[in-house]
């Protein structure tokens, strides 16, 4: 191809059209892009420069039963961290300011260093008002930093429960990855006890506050004017069974002890008091808890993260005497004149099992009252066990009850197959059938398997789940929704329960071994108990319900390593007891008119 060739008329026309073309097309995107989709390319602009901040959703509030505020809610200051924003060289100034060890911050930031760097890390909580004003007057030189005003948890109502009510931390990475849908990283999420079981009511719903920040990530007004926001949505506020009365005596009664107490509402299964002691401290929980604080409280030799109420088990000692008597009188196997003369304990093989006195000719309802060990030794070996172990099972042991904490264990319960198992088929020693005559040997049960036991003698048998929850109250509407677990019945007739229900109440009120707790105006049925423990001084039982016509509580009470129940024990069942029926009813405020006055601090946070 020659010059003359390449420079020809047609082909310079091809050219110039091209280049007129061209021109044209990028004429025509400019006009487009900067009048026709000027708005649309402006909107894209703004969010570019728009910065959403999440507004954490106040948990709901727990009441107890008469809407006393039992756990609150309070504002607190949380500083953020933003690794993408986040100049490394400021974390020796961050630490001293918030009082913190070096490494600290290096730490938080490593736990989810795999998430978006974009994401603001939680690194304080409840962070103090003069950390706030030096980041104020500070936070242009503070890259990366800022702060959010959160609600955390208020624990000043005077009732600790630990146990119970559990606490929420903030959501794990593994667990984020999970449920990634519903929770962001910083999130809290119930970790134990009511705040996990009730964790999806609890939460409410974030907000997302819209704001427009500049080059420096400064904030320089709203996005939108705010019509693109959304407001935080508390969660539901839980109405719990706990009476606040009740619970407080509770709670002061095991200061300085080990132990457990469970009270029941008998013919509904609400939980009333609950304790397990020692306790912990939540108001630790209620922030970022410290190295120090989970290290102290994980090696401390009497375990106050353990939850002995639902989680540990002991001998029932004698209070499992009435189990044998029922199972024997239902089977037909004794009636009220059977009698077994006591000389001081038993005889079986070449083993002498004692009792604690020589009571002489007694029957079932003596043996109850006075606590007479050989009676019950000779009655398990006419009941065999597997009938006792089938009662045993219909009364709740052996088992989970499902109370709606995540936390329990189902005790011990030995059977045929147990044994069989441990000493080979057949072949185990027929004398320990002895020893579970009177709640020793194998078996071990927990405070709340003892507690429902109680509720089951005082209630012939009916009763439902040992349940917390009450119902709560929905955020929007403010109306109240009743929770009503299904009630049971172990189907054992009434003539029976007749016959071990006053034995229980002779044990208080006759010549028994609970005679110290009786009182002149509430008549509490009971039996005392002392539960042999391998691994130091006995431990103090007592269960439990009054008032023996008409029962509106079922309590039981373990109290480790002090010795009698009928010292230690009875007690503190008797104190819990009328601290919940002796109210003064003039006092007693209907829920309406309660809920309309509610002033101060308790009114503020039903408010929240």
């Amino acid at each position: 191809m020659n010059d003359t060739n390449f420079g020809s008329i047609i082909r310079r026309r091809i050219i110039f059209l091209a280049i007129i073309l061209f021109v044209s097309v990028i004429a025509f995107r400019l006009f487009n892009m900067q009048i026709l989709e000027q708005p649309a390319y402006s909107t894209k602009a703004d969010e570019n420069s728009v910065k959403p901040i999440y507004q954490t959703a106040p948990r709901g509030v727990f009441f107890d039963r008469n809407y006393k505020v039992l756990v609150g809610n309070k504002p607190s200051f949380t500083l953020r961290i933003t690794p993408a924003e986040y100049d490394n060289k400021l974390t020796p100034f961050l630490e001293a300011i918030l009082g913190v060890p070096e490494g600290y911050i290096n730490r938080i930031l490593k736990q989810n260093e795999q998430m978006s760097k974009y994401i603001p890390r939680k690194v304080a909580k409840d962070v103090n008002f003069k950390v706030i004003a030096w980041y104020e007057e500070n936070s242009s030189k503070l890259p990366g930093v800022d702060y959010v005003i959160e609600t955390q948890r208020d624990y000043s109502f005077g009732i600790m429960g630990s146990h119970m009510f559990g606490y929420s931390k903030e959501i794990s990475s593994g667990l984020l990855q999970q449920r990634r849908n519903e929770y962001s990283m910083g999130d809290e999420i119930g970790s134990s006890g009511i705040e996990k079981t009730y964790e999806d009511i609890l939460r409410g719903q974030k907000g997302i506050q819209y704001v427009l920040v500049d080059s420096h990530q400064k904030t320089i007004g709203k996005y939108k004017n705010g019509e693109v926001d959304k407001t935080a949505i508390k969660g539901y506020d839980l109405v719990l069974s706990i009476d606040k009365d009740a619970q407080k005596v509770a709670e002061e009664a095991f200061k300085d002890k080990r132990g457990a107490l469970v009270a029941i509402e008998p013919s509904t299964g609400e939980v009333l008091a609950f304790v397990s002691a020692p306790e912990f401290n939540l108001q630790d929980f209620a922030t970022v808890t410290s190295n120090e604080i989970w290290n102290k409280l994980n090696s401390d030799k009497d375990k106050p993260m353990f939850n002995r109420a639902t989680m540990s088990i002991y001998s029932p000692g004698s209070t499992f005497k009435m189990l044998s008597a029922i199972a024997a009188l239902e089977e037909g196997i004794i009636d009220t004149n059977y009698r077994v003369s006591c000389g001081g304990g038993f005889q079986f093989g070449d083993r002498f099992f004692k009792c604690l006195h020589v009571h002489g000719s007694v029957n079932v309802t003596t043996a109850i009252e006075k606590s007479c060990n050989t009676f019950f030794y000779q009655l398990v070996l006419k009941i065999g066990l597997d009938k006792w172990a089938e009662y045993s099972n219909r009364f709740g042991f052996g088992k989970k009850s499902n109370i709606d904490i995540p936390e329990e264990s189902p005790g011990i319960l030995p059977t045929r197959k147990y044994y069989d198992k441990a000493f080979g088929v057949d072949r185990w020693p027929k004398g320990i059938l002895v020893s579970l005559g009177i709640g020793q040997g194998e078996l071990s049960v927990t405070p709340l398997q003892l507690a429902q036991y109680a509720a089951l003698f005082a209630n012939y048998g009916k009763s439902a789940k040992p349940h917390f929850l009450k119902g709560y109250i929905e955020t929007s509407t403010g109306k109240f929704v009743e929770v009503n677990p299904k009630t049971f019945d172990i189907y054992i007739s009434s003539k029976s329960f007749d016959v071990v229900r006053y034995a229980m109440f002779k044990v208080v009120n006759g010549a028994g071994t609970a005679g110290n707790i009786r009182l002149p105006d509430i008549q509490i049925a009971g039996k005392t108990g002392t539960a042999q423990n391998p691994h130091g001084d006995d431990h103090a039982v007592f269960i439990g319900f009054a008032p023996y016509e008409n029962p509106k509580i079922a309590i039981a009470v373990i109290v480790e390593n002090v010795g009698f129940g009928s010292v230690h024990a009875a007690p503190i069942a008797r104190d819990v007891i009328k601290a919940y029926l002796q109210k003064n009813n003039t006092q007693q405020i209907k829920k309406s008119e309660y809920l309309s006055t509610l002033k101060g601090e308790e009114g503020e946070h039903f408010a929240n």
